[in-house]
């Protein structure tokens, strides 16, 4: 089926030799950091952590999302979700992949990566995210390319297939769960340091990445005439509504929780991100934005007046994706590292081959998800 990916008009083509080039600057950048080390990028002794596990801790979300269209189609055969599972399980794929980029990026020494595998380790957890992220991208690639391919012969799909699809189901709460604890196991880190990290990386996981397949079902309408279905997208709404409280819900318990019992480790990284400490406000402008803007579009999503409106809805999609892009990866990932264990604050800021590189990677995960989504599309179309 591969093929189908290969044909495509001028607008199609563009797109794809937009993100080629991209993916040229990013493997270039990639490979001056290999040469001259991690140096050149803006991590260092006190935040050892950057942009990369950022994208790393927002886009493991974004493939556990797939949940919310699998559970539903395969365990209660919602037929709405008909059209759009396919979608959720590539968009999986694509986020896993670019997952394990974002790994190898932040290693000094990417080609040591295999170690992990031979020589387990299973009371380390980066051992079993290792293993849970691979297993989640072979899931969902086999059982979607499997089913897809069986309905362009229009026949049904092998019985083998249906459960690894149900194993991919409780393997979505697993890789997410798994990456909160890479957090949440280290208690020199305050901001880390909570028995709810890995609900609250869930909530945020099933909020952002539905508000994403929401995104990109209007996209295909527009682009390729492809359509979900509004009951689809209604359904889909309501879920990103839910979880988007459920996950400000948790944050309100982090404020509760350090500010309550007044323990000044605590409260100082809440502090440090939502009010400034000692002097330094950096990521206060962008937290109140993603704190406000976060609300304002769940806000958005529950009113059905508001949310019946495409451009509504699109607006409230965007606002979600953007908060939680900014809650866990600027305020989680880099606000985690501060205060520091002496109590100090470390300016953090990406340099340009960070951001070279993270550009790079990203585009090599939306060219793979507009190559699987154009095979997807011509096979749905046809059957």
């Amino acid at each position: 089926m591969i093929e189908k990916a290969l044909k495509g008009n001028r607008a199609y083509w563009a797109w794809i030799a937009l993100l080629i080039v991209v993916i040229a600057a990013g493997l270039n950048a990639w490979a001056v950091q290999l040469d001259t080390g991690l140096g050149v990028t803006g991590m260092g002794r006190d935040i050892s952590w950057g942009i990369y596990i950022a994208q790393f801790t927002f886009l493991v979300g974004v493939a556990a999302s797939a949940v919310m269209v699998v559970l539903p189609y395969y365990l209660h055969n919602r037929r709405e979700f008909a059209r759009i599972v396919i979608v959720g399980e590539f968009l999986a794929v694509s986020a896993a992949v670019m997952c394990m980029l974002f790994i190898l990026a932040d290693l000094g020494k990417p080609q040591r990566v295999l170690n992990v595998l031979r020589y387990p380790t299973p009371n380390s957890m980066v051992f079993w995210d290792v293993v849970v992220l691979n297993g989640y991208l072979l899931l969902n690639l086999v059982g979607g390319w499997t089913v897809l391919g069986a309905e362009r012969k229009g026949v049904a799909p092998p019985s083998w297939v249906r459960p690894l699809i149900y194993l991919s189901i409780p393997w979505a709460f697993s890789i997410h769960t798994v990456t909160a604890f890479l957090y949440a196991g280290m208690p020199g880190r305050h901001l880390w340091l909570t028995a709810v990290l890995a609900p609250r990386f869930l909530a945020s996981a099933f909020a952002a990445g539905t508000a994403i397949l929401i995104l990109i079902s209007f996209i295909l309408r527009k682009t390729a005439g492809f359509d979900a279905g509004d009951e689809a997208r209604k359904k889909l709404t309501v879920l990103a509504a839910y979880a988007g409280i459920a996950n400000f819900f948790l944050l309100g318990m982090e404020f509760f929780t350090a500010f309550y019992s007044n323990v000044p480790a605590h409260m100082h990284s809440l502090q440090h991100l939502y009010f400034g400490l000692h002097g330094h406000g950096q990521f206060v402008p962008l937290m109140w934005l993603s704190l406000l803007g976060g609300i304002a579009s769940v806000i958005v999503l529950l009113v059905p007046a508001l949310r019946s409106r495409s451009s509504w809805l699109v607006a409230a999609c965007v606002g979600l994706v953007a908060s939680i892009w900014i809650d866990k990866g600027i305020g989680l990932v880099i606000g985690g590292f501060l205060p520091t264990p002496l109590e100090e604050i470390v300016q953090y800021v990406p340099t340009l081959t960070e951001m070279t590189v993270t550009a790079g990677i990203w585009a090599i995960g939306l060219l793979l998800l507009t190559m699987l989504l154009k095979v997807a599309v011509a096979v749905k179309t046809e059957s």
